[in-house]
């Protein structure tokens, strides 16, 4: 018994064809499923497609309504992932000169960073978290 591979056929459409197609559904002659159908175009939503990139923008555009509320909040949110944003990158700003500062004072103590580190593991300490002497 031998086994026949089926191959995949791609086929491509030139930009004059695909313009047409987006001329008889633009012009209210037939819909995207009907000019698929008329010229054998094998993708659901090829038409369609080929109607939202190549067509005057009256057809296939996908429109959201939003109350002002809505509006107002996504123009918050936007400002608040801004305002995020900046903070987090000065806090890696603030992290590499803390690291280049305790570089430099390890190198000027004539003490190696993984020797500081290893001294000092426990972390920092503020001055609530020191034990108070009796």
């Amino acid at each position: 018994m031998e086994k026949t591979k089926q191959s995949m056929e791609v086929i491509r459409y030139s930009k004059a064809f695909k313009m047409q197609c987006v001329r008889d559904v633009e012009s209210g002659k037939s819909c995207a499923s009907t000019v698929q159908r008329k010229y054998q175009i094998k993708g659901d939503t090829t038409v369609m497609r080929w109607v939202r990139q190549f067509g005057s923008g009256r057809y296939g555009k996908i429109i959201r309504v939003e109350q002002a509320h809505e509006v107002n909040e996504a123009g918050q949110l936007r400002k608040q992932l801004r305002r995020v944003k900046e903070a987090l990158a000065d806090t890696h700003m603030e992290l590499a000169l803390e690291q280049a500062f305790l570089a430099v004072a390890c190198e000027e103590l004539d003490q190696s960073l993984e020797e500081f580190k290893k001294k000092h593991a426990g972390g920092r300490r503020t001055r609530r978290s020191r034990p108070t002497r009796s």
